[in-house]
């Protein structure tokens, strides 16, 4: 199929890896009723996000808790006879259960991905796997979001850092929770816009956090160079990534554009819509990959 033609089918699924005796192992599945080796994925559920659905579906397949990196190429082909596509993430594995072979998958096997590769049932999954294999260490993950919808600047009274979410932008925060989440962030930090805030409490809630507030992530005040908070956003970012922990962060629309030039180091288009993010991935201090939430 092309790459614009309409999609029928929607799935996900990661390329799961851990550290082992040969390096690193990633995990295929064996599928009964095709008799293939392929890698965990499936349909998405109805409204759901494709990320939430790749972590979802390497859970129920494998027993494999992940936490997602990278996103790896999207493959389309035809599927008994309607376009399809699957979105892949590389994914961390962070525990592991007791696999009970099943109707959908009887076999999981952790292999290095050169053994992977050949045993790997169609050429589409082989590319995935050659995605992967080409990404440097991850080092640190990380989600950047923007707030939610907070009603309209004019018509709010009191000071704007004040201005709160909306309807809107309250149920694009419950949104954003569960997203954050899958990353399994240890901490939440938030520029000090009440708006910013509020757009983590629901994460704040699902993973039992505080909210830390972190002036560096503001927009400018009024005589304050833009590029002035672009710089110390930047700066604030890669400070969190050499923790080398996942993190979360909220912040605003005059920030992130220019962080994320900065720490790209090219001007691609980084705008970002209220209740948007990225998912951001580090090598050391370098940002590896940003991808669309």
């Amino acid at each position: 199929m092309t790459i614009d033609e309409p999609v029928d089918v929607r799935a996900a699924g990661g390329v799961v890896w851990r550290p082992g005796a040969r390096g690193v192992e990633v995990c295929l599945v064996h599928r009964p009723r095709y008799g293939d080796w392929s890698l965990p994925k499936g349909k998405l559920e109805s409204g759901e996000h494709p990320l939430r659905a790749a972590v979802r579906e390497v859970a129920e397949e494998t027993d494999v808790r992940a936490v997602p990196q990278v996103r790896l190429p999207t493959i389309r082909y035809r599927s008994q006879g309607r376009p399809k596509a699957v979105d892949y993430w590389s994914m961390r594995a962070v525990a592991e259960g007791g696999f009970q072979p099943d109707t959908e998958v009887d076999e999981v096997r952790w292999l290095p991905v050169d053994e992977a590769v050949r045993l790997i049932s169609y050429p589409h999954d082989a590319e995935v796997l050659a995605g992967f294999a080409a990404l440097p260490p991850v080092t640190a993950t990380m989600v950047l979001v923007r707030h939610g919808q907070a009603g309209k600047r004019g018509i709010w009274s009191g000071p704007d850092s004040g201005r709160p979410l909306d309807a809107i932008g309250w149920a694009q925060a419950h949104a954003l929770g569960e997203l954050v989440a899958l990353v399994r962030p240890v901490r939440l930090l938030s520029a000090s816009a009440r708006r910013c805030v509020q757009t983590l409490d629901p994460a704040a809630a699902l993973l039992d956090l505080p909210i830390e507030v972190v002036g560096d992530l503001d927009e400018p005040k009024p005589g304050q160079q833009p590029e002035e908070c672009v710089l110390a956003a930047a700066a604030r970012l890669v400070e969190l990534a050499g923790a080398g922990e996942p993190v979360a962060v909220c912040s605003q629309g005059k920030v992130i554009p220019g962080a994320l030039e900065r720490l790209t180091g090219r001007a691609d288009d980084f705008a970002t819509p209220k209740g948007g993010g990225w998912l951001l991935a580090f090598t050391g201090d370098r940002l590896l990959a940003a991808d669309r939430l």
